[in-house]
């Protein structure tokens, strides 16, 4: 057996009054994940309401564009046109193909699939990332983790039985499962540029720009002129994710990954409501064992990464 390791140095005891402002601290940062999850939530059901019937490349187009004005603070406050200089342009194309593959797939999924089945679904990420980090970044994956990765896909197989919402339609199904592959991609090179000392702002930036023009060059032959209601949701779309995105990431910086990530799941129960009140779409006894099982494999990965991290 290993050894243990050696107990760390007892930190010095805070003060009361830095205990209370770091307890409050917390509490607002799990706040902000737990209403950016159903910011995200509100932001799925717009692209839902679409119905279809405007085309997935002009979805993308708005849900992109219509951020921007959101994110441009940020690029003033970097130092304008500067915060775009990289020395990572084949991540960031790694970066934006798996993003725009990502939104591809799930917004695909929405229009097919209950909402609050795509919302699992989109949870397999985790063991898409597993996966592709031994290839792509060198990491070993410990029988744990294998395990969990396999009990999650079988919890994709519980929500693909015939009787589970998700048997309806293998193609929304495949495409929300690839689009969560492309999410693992995007991830894999975030993680990558982080380590290559790429600044947060950069990254987001790139793909905002990118991921509006490769869409909008996707967009223009397939264009189909929205109604005011139509253009009302997919202005909301952007707008939306824009500001569940700035409030996730100022969640991430006021508090612990180790603390916060688990909240990021309180997006299915979202989902679920919305689903229910609007669409009336009430998951089955299958859908629920499956949504229990992917959530579940996810915690225990997440909580795997967090241990190993810590004892590296």
């Amino acid at each position: 057996m290993p050894e243990a390791p050696a107990p760390a140095a007892s930190a010095p005891a805070m003060p009361p009054a830095d205990q209370a402002r770091r307890a409050a601290t917390r509490r607002r940062a799990v706040l902000m994940v737990m209403g950016a999850a159903g910011i995200f939530a509100v932001a799925g059901a717009f692209v839902k309401a679409l119905g279809g019937e405007v085309p997935l490349a002009q979805v993308v187009l708005c849900r992109n564009l219509f951020a921007i004005p959101a994110l441009l603070p940020l690029l003033w406050q970097a130092g304008g046109v500067r915060a775009l200089r990289t020395r990572n342009p084949g991540l960031h194309g790694l970066r934006l193909i798996g993003g725009l593959l990502g939104m591809v797939g799930t917004f695909y999924g929405l229009t097919v699939l209950p909402i609050a089945t795509v919302t699992a679904l989109g949870f397999t990420m985790p063991l898409f990332l597993t996966l592709l980090s031994i290839p792509l970044l060198g990491e070993r994956v410990g029988p744990r983790r294998g395990l969990a990765v396999l009990a999650g896909f079988g919890g994709v197989l519980l929500m693909t039985l015939p009787t589970g919402a998700a048997g309806g339609s293998l193609s929304g199904l495949g495409a929300v499962l690839l689009g969560a592959l492309g999410w693992a991609l995007a991830m894999i090179s975030i993680r990558r540029m982080g380590d290559a000392g790429e600044a947060n702002v950069t990254i987001v930036l790139w793909f905002a720009f990118g991921a509006t023009l490769l869409s909008a060059l996707a967009a223009i032959p397939v264009w189909v002129p929205p109604t005011p209601g139509q253009w009302a949701l997919l202005a909301g779309i952007g707008l939306v994710s824009a500001v569940a995105q700035l409030m996730m990431t100022d969640a991430y910086r006021r508090g612990e990954a180790t603390l916060l990530a688990p909240f990021e799941y309180s997006a299915i129960l979202w989902t679920t409501a919305l689903g229910v009140l609007v669409w009336a779409e009430l998951p089955d006894g299958w859908d629920l064992a499956g949504m229990a099982v992917l959530v579940g494999s996810g915690l225990y990965i997440w909580h795997r990464e967090v241990t190993l991290g810590l004892r590296r």
